[in-house]
């Protein structure tokens, strides 16, 4: 795509706007009025439209339905009390957008399509942005395969979209963690770092297992020893021991690059807490939780920014928490919750304002 890129407009009649409740709204349950779409064949991006909310037609033999070839990123919007909208940190997941469409063999999404779109896109349903503590405006930017034909091959055709939808707050009780010792989620080579559809559709079985036995979800080990720590569920995993916070370093590439984490570990620097990124073996947690030496876990990740841990389950062994006296991790929420919402100077540069 060359030049400056044009995106057609076309506005619904009949908002939904007036008649949604926007305080509280379940997580991913309901859309603003517009989307976006861009459809790439020939080689190159063309039609970049947004148009009203509404379903899309395909036919039985596309392509991703038969191989997989998806990916997407979740993004949040906010407003101040001004009524200004901003989006946090979208250059970052723009990045591990097109780091997820290479791993899957998929063209890249251009700057002016995710990043100049998404901003007309949220510009155009502003006023769907909940103007409310903990409330957001989550972004989803999805690409699948198209192609109309059978055949295990890259697609030669690709679909783009971006949907927004209005979310109240996110709340997380503390999660019940079965460390996964049968099944395997992403392994060295593999597409563990890449935000792609199949990464989600193969963690299901292990989580509703997990959830039969009285668990929330999974947390994810290495594929040969099922000892060395990678994902809780879809989110990273902090460690507070001694200390000191330690999460599983990112460079075997079985781990998806938070965005949250990274923010986590920025926050968690700016308090004086020292960050530990490197690989960790179960051995050694269940070493410094019978030592007295572990004082919180918990997840990071978008929907819900940070997910107390209050029971870790090992070869039956439990090891549990009190995430009522946890005092890190509350602490580094409270931080980015305030840069987000307006409340405390962004000095990241993280919050991109939408025109």
């Amino acid at each position: 795509m060359t030049g400056v890129m044009e995106i057609s407009v076309t506005r619904t009649n009949n908002s939904r706007l007036a008649s949604t409740k926007l305080e509280n709204i379940p997580f991913g349950s309901v859309y603003t009025d517009h989307m976006l779409e861009a459809r790439y064949e020939d080689g190159e991006w063309k039609t970049v439209e947004i148009k009203p909310y509404q379903a899309i037609s395909m036919q039985p033999s596309m392509a991703a339905l038969h191989y997989g070839q998806a990916i997407f990123e979740g993004i949040k919007a906010y407003r101040n009390d001004k009524g200004d909208a901003f989006i946090f940190r979208p250059y970052d997941n723009f990045k591990r957008f097109n780091q997820s469409a290479a791993r899957m063999n998929m063209p890249e999404v251009p700057e002016e399509i995710f990043i100049d779109g998404m901003k007309q896109l949220i510009s155009i349903d502003k006023d769907w942005i909940p103007a409310m503590k903990d409330h957001s405006l989550y972004i989803r930017p999805v690409m699948f395969a198209s192609d109309e034909a059978l055949g295990v091959r890259p697609s030669r055709t690709y679909r783009f979209f971006i949907i927004l939808s209005p979310t109240g707050p996110y709340f997380v009780n503390p999660m019940r963690i079965l460390v996964e010792q049968k099944y395997t989620r992403a392994a060295p080579g593999g597409v563990g770092f890449a935000k792609n559809a199949g990464n989600y559709g193969g963690s299901m079985l292990a989580a509703t297992l997990a959830q039969k036995q009285g668990f929330d979800q999974v947390l994810w080990t290495d594929t040969i020893e099922h000892k060395w720590l990678q994902e809780v569920g879809m989110m990273n995993v902090f460690f507070v021991i001694d200390g000191k916070a330690v999460t599983p370093s990112l460079e075997e590439g079985t781990i998806l690059e938070g965005v949250t984490r990274d923010s986590v570990i920025k926050g968690l620097n700016e308090m004086g807490v020292a960050v530990d990124e490197r690989r960790i073996h179960i051995d050694e947690i269940v070493d410094a939780y019978k030592t007295g030496k572990i004082t919180e876990v918990f997840g990071t990740g978008t929907a819900a920014v940070i997910a107390p841990v209050k029971e870790l389950s090992y070869n039956g062994f439990s090891m549990t928490f009190d995430p009522e006296q946890y005092k890190i991790s509350p602490a580094v929420k409270q931080w980015l919750g305030d840069i987000r919402e307006a409340r405390s100077a962004d000095n990241h540069g993280w919050m991109v304002q939408v025109p």
